[in-house]
């Protein structure tokens, strides 16, 4: 049940609406542009730390190749800009936040903005998971497996877009707790038929799993089992947030609910009543 309006100071028009938007964007491009002015000169140190898990486990004196003339050039660049649009996230959700906040009810308040948190918290820790255990085992994997005589030496371009694949597959990966919650409080799944069907939520996690990931075991596994914790993590949250949903509900209907000693009038009693209200009327 909705509770009254948010209180506003006024109905703004699709022109101010417009225009509040264009000031959030501009903001948040500038915000972006800022930063990556400050990562631009350290653009070849940012790609030797993502490079690092890779270099640690070549043999010595192995190194990357750029088969494209201006890949030297560009590739930094393009991580550079992808490193300051990670950096200014939070800047970016806050703007977000600030533009629909006012068209929002309180409790809808309560839930989302914990909700933008916690899914760049999951977001960030996805991308460092698999910056700290997935790439190490994976390239280990990788370079164990190459053919005597084969010697790896990878292009900065294709690991670069090797790497940003997989570590966003992760960080969208590590969103399930809040899309169960979301799931559960807009009442499309109850947590009993999802808990239901965890068998094939685990098969599904398996095959999300391949399918973001290089075609190894160790990947695979690592993105599926992790999918699977916070999927349970979601649903002890949900109920929570079920509960506390149902009790608001209970409380709006408490206050909307008839006195305990109500009871409807007789028909006699309404026409008495009715009898009453007309010789109570002044006579023209």
């Amino acid at each position: 049940m909705n509770s009254t309006p948010p209180p506003s100071e006024g109905e703004m028009s699709l022109i101010e609406h417009l225009l509040e938007l264009r000031s959030r964007l501009l903001k948040i491009v500038l915000a972006v542009c800022a930063i990556l002015l400050i990562l631009l000169p350290f653009s070849n140190e940012l790609f030797a730390v993502l490079s690092k898990p890779l270099m640690a486990l070549m043999p010595a004196g192995a190194q990357m190749v750029a088969i494209d003339v201006a890949s030297p050039f560009f590739i930094p660049l393009r991580l550079t800009l992808v490193a300051a649009v990670f950096v200014a996230m939070p800047v970016v959700l806050y703007h977000l936040w600030a533009f629909v906040a006012p068209g929002l009810y309180n409790h809808e308040k309560e839930l989302i903005f914990p909700l933008l948190i916690a899914s760049t918290t999951l977001f960030y820790i996805g991308v460092l998971f698999a910056y700290y255990v997935v790439f190490p085992l994976v390239f280990g994997f990788m370079i164990s497996t190459t053919p005597q005589g084969v010697a790896m030496m990878t292009d900065i371009g294709r690991y670069l877009d090797f790497v940003l694949t997989v570590a966003f597959a992760f960080g969208v990966a590590f969103q399930v707790p809040i899309l169960t919650i979301v799931l559960v409080w807009m009442e499309v799944v109850t947590p009993e038929s999802l808990a239901d069907k965890r068998p094939y939520i685990v098969v599904l996690a398996f095959i999300v799993g391949m399918i973001l990931t290089p075609p190894d075991v160790i990947s695979q596994t690592l993105l599926a089992v992790p999918m699977w914790l916070l999927f349970e993590a979601g649903l002890v949250f949900s109920r929570l947030v079920l509960k506390k949903k149902q009790r608001r509900a209970a409380v709006a209907d408490d206050n909307h609910a008839l006195p305990s000693d109500y009871r409807p009038l007789t028909p006699e009693e309404m026409d008495a009543q009715l009898n009453f209200e007309s010789d109570d009327k002044p006579k023209s």
